[in-house]
């Protein structure tokens, strides 16, 4: 059975922002909160894929990061600048990052760790965007940015012909 993170300051579990913020309470997992939200964005990207291609799973990533831009803001407002209970940041860079290859899932994993490892070791202009932007923004940009950043090198990939 997983641990539990206690919610953010000021939230309670029903509260909109709160829901959507930790995706579902999936950010209140203890350990490796972010990549379980990463997780969570394969079988969206899987989907959305099949419903309407590369740029359905590429809307869907910018619409999740404006609406986590609110949602993430909110939850900041509590105290925590950067909670690890928030998720949605995650789920919008990883769609982002699986658009060009949301097709080949057998490319998930490669894109998948490609953007963890963007989002945890924050190499410039993610790590400013980390930085220097407060509150929701800041929350969800340098996840975008990973994500972004993956989905170029996909691209190129692709364009390649190496895939």
């Amino acid at each position: 059975m997983p641990s539990f993170r206690p919610l953010p300051p000021g939230c309670t579990f029903w509260q909109p922002t709160t829901l959507l913020a930790t995706v579902g309470g999936i950010g209140l997992i203890r350990v490796a909160s972010g990549t379980w939200g990463s997780l969570a964005a394969l079988p969206l990207a899987w989907l959305l894929w099949r419903l309407g291609g590369p740029l359905a799973v590429a809307a869907a990533g910018i619409a999740i990061g404006l609406v986590g831009i609110w949602a993430a803001g909110a939850v900041c407002r509590g105290g925590e600048p950067d909670s690890s209970a928030i998720v949605i940041d995650e789920v919008a860079g990883q769609l982002l990052a699986l658009a060009p290859v949301a097709g080949m899932p057998w490319l998930y994993p490669f894109a998948f760790a490609l953007f963890r490892l963007l989002d945890i070791a924050k190499p410039w202009p993610i790590s400013w965007l980390d930085r220097e932007l407060g509150g929701g923004w800041g929350v969800m940009l340098d996840d975008i940015a990973a994500g972004a950043a993956v989905a170029a090198i996909g691209a190129a990939v692709l364009a390649g012909g190496l895939a």
